[in-house]
């Protein structure tokens, strides 16, 4: 996003913690750095947020970060700049957290010291493959934390969260919470007789009853606890499974459910009376859902121009003007082979690369001998001041040779940011790119056990239109990292 005045609004973050000062890494000197990269990249530096001696375990609720975030979110600031990821935040969780909230409202994070920018289309494809990454991980721990589930769930043990309404856990058991159990068969019994949810949420809560958290009853809280089977003694667990990041959930196999007996609060006639007429109203009252968008949805195109779309009663593409057709399956086969060849072109990626790591180089090595200049000097003006202090070296002889040298200190405080932010941003480039390189392997070879929404992203990232034309098949890509040509011509199986 680019405000009023043509650039870019950006935060710097800068979070020290006591040790680091002690080791001389003030904030100051980060700020600077960060402008310096802000400068380099044309963007104007409107906020400052500084968590100055603030251990980085968690920093979600320092009143900075809520500011951080509510900039964020409002648009005041439209990406993020700090010196490295551990700074952001050490707390995994949270850095996750953060990372997923700017990708969500389109702001950009730069993290210096790991060379990521967002900002960039290199950026941006390393984000997405990071995030697909991310997503085998977190299914990978949720495998393993299933496993112990059914286990658990056998030994009639709670599984994490609250009792059912008219349940509580005692001692790791399910008994009768004696206050909401009459409420809980009451709703059964209203049902039967009105026969609306909505009217059973409107009775209870005239009559003053409310949930456990003492908010008033709803059609959707009472359809929950009314298809309960716990209500008529038998307590399921293991039958959900999260599907996305987003909570969406979807039941299991009956195969894998495991069912534990627990005291009643309703007979089982009543509970098969109510779920009875809860399933034919839902069977009446079902509506056609639309089919799942396809995956090159909106950036195909044919060759005489038109947009191609998938009829419902075809599994093709197909041009409503001149008919061009290509199947579903041929271009999305056709597009992972593309992919490949748009990643993978080792001879031009050694020149590019390595022509880049001397530029790195170059500037590190310029770096290194400021940092060296600087402790020197530092040293010899400590000397300086510590021979005045004693009486060795008087006024007049302290002050040129101490004055010479506070000025060629000066001047190199100013020139290390500047020095610091051109290898940032070389290396930024250098370094996304050959993370996209190797995270990408990984991302092909996976990519028919990715969601359906990870590679409608990772299209949306990289493709900006593909063309249908006669037997042939062109991608034209957003990004172009200088690996492989923008455009590419394939032709269709």
């Amino acid at each position: 996003m680019v405000e009023k005045d043509g650039k870019k609004h950006v935060g710097i973050w800068l979070r020290v913690s006591t040790e680091d000062q002690v080791r001389g890494e003030s904030p100051e000197i980060h700020e600077h750095r960060a402008r310096a990269y802000a400068e380099s990249r044309d963007w104007n530096v409107v906020e400052v947020y500084r968590l100055d001696a603030t251990s980085g375990k968690t920093v979600k609720d320092h009143p900075e970060a809520k500011r951080m975030l509510a900039d964020i979110k409002s648009g005041h600031i439209t990406g993020l700049i700090f010196s490295k990821l551990a700074r952001l935040a050490r707390n995994t969780k949270e850095l996750l957290d953060f990372a997923d909230y700017f990708r969500d409202v389109g702001a950009d994070l730069v993290s210096l010291g790991e060379a990521i920018d967002t900002s960039t289309p290199a950026g941006r494809l390393f984000y997405t493959i990071v995030a697909a990454m991310a997503t085998w991980e977190r299914e990978e721990i949720s495998a393993r934390v299933s496993a112990s589930v059914p286990v658990r769930a056998q030994l009639g043990k709670p599984l994490g969260g609250a009792a059912s309404f008219g349940y509580e856990w005692v001692e790791q058991k399910l008994v009768i919470n004696q206050a909401e159990a009459p409420i809980r068969k009451l709703m059964y019994e209203l049902f039967l007789e009105h026969r609306r949810k909505k009217t059973v949420a409107r009775i209870l809560n005239d009559r003053g009853y409310r949930t456990r958290n003492n908010s008033p009853f709803t059609d959707t809280t009472v359809d929950r606890l009314l298809r309960d089977t716990t209500a008529k003694g038998v307590r399921r667990a293991n039958y959900t499974q999260t599907t996305n990041s987003n909570g969406a959930w979807q039941v299991k196999p009956e195969s894998e459910w495991v069912l534990t007996p627990v005291e009643p609060i309703v007979t089982e006639q009543l509970w098969t009376e109510v779920n009875a007429i809860l399933d034919e109203k839902r069977t009446k009252g079902k509506r056609q859902t639309r089919s799942v968008v396809h995956l090159f949805a909106g950036v195909t195109s044919c060759g005489c121009g038109s947009k191609m779309y998938v009829p419902s009663n075809s599994p093709k593409y197909t041009c409503s003007k001149c008919r061009n057709k290509i199947p579903v399956n041929d271009l999305e086969a056709i597009f992972k082979e593309e992919l490949r060849a748009f990643i993978f072109s080792p001879d031009e990626i050694f020149g590019h690369v390595q022509a880049g790591n001397e530029q790195v180089k170059s500037f590190e090595g310029l770096i290194a001998s400021l940092d060296a200049e600087q402790k020197k000097l530092t040293s010899e003006a400590d000397k300086l001041i510590e021979l005045y202090q004693i009486g060795a070296l008087d006024k007049k002889g302290f002050a040129p040779r101490y004055g010479k040298l506070r000025t060629r200190l000066d001047q190199i405080e100013d020139e290390l940011p500047e020095l610091q932010a051109k290898r940032d941003v070389l290396k930024i480039a250098l370094t996304s790119q050959e993370e996209v390189l190797t995270g990408s392997k990984d991302l092909v070879e996976r990519w028919d056990t990715l969601p359906h929404t990870e590679r409608r992203q990772v299209v949306e990232t990289i493709l900006d239109h593909v063309v249908i034309g006669d037997g042939e098949v062109e991608f034209n890509f957003l990004y172009n990292p200088g690996l492989a040509s923008s455009s590419n011509s394939q032709e269709t199986m």
